[in-house]
């Protein structure tokens, strides 16, 4: 059986990429992510945490986009991937995850203890 930590490696290799729109975090709000990754994540302040919130922004999100891109959790890497996270710019990766993989996903979401990015 794997670990979370495992999953989440695994599930990251199949999530496909694509190109963001230059400057756009339309997708950067709060979210949840597990506790498993917010462990990779560099730790912000409640401060921090509240002015990311009350502008309906991630904590994470800086001047020149996510600051913690390589390491983001897997929801931040399903926008844009699935008709269910679309893009509102209308970028997305030549071929969208597969459905089976995204619904593994969500069930991973379901299965583990998700905090406030």
């Amino acid at each position: 059986m794997m670990t979370n930590i495992q999953t989440i490696q695994f599930f990251r290799k199949r999530i496909p990429s694509f190109v963001c729109k230059p400057g756009c975090h339309d997708c950067c709000g709060p979210v949840t992510a597990s506790s498993e990754e917010m462990s990779l994540l560099p730790v912000k302040t409640a401060e921090e945490h509240d002015v990311a919130l009350a502008n309906l922004d991630c904590p994470h999100l800086g001047q020149d986009g996510c600051e913690v891109y390589a390491e983001r959790p897997l929801i931040c890497r399903l926008f844009g991937t699935t008709p269910r996270l679309a893009c509102p710019n209308g970028h997305r990766p030549d071929v969208m995850i597969d459905p089976r993989i995204e619904e593994k996903i969500h069930q991973f979401f379901l299965a583990t203890r998700q905090v406030l990015v």
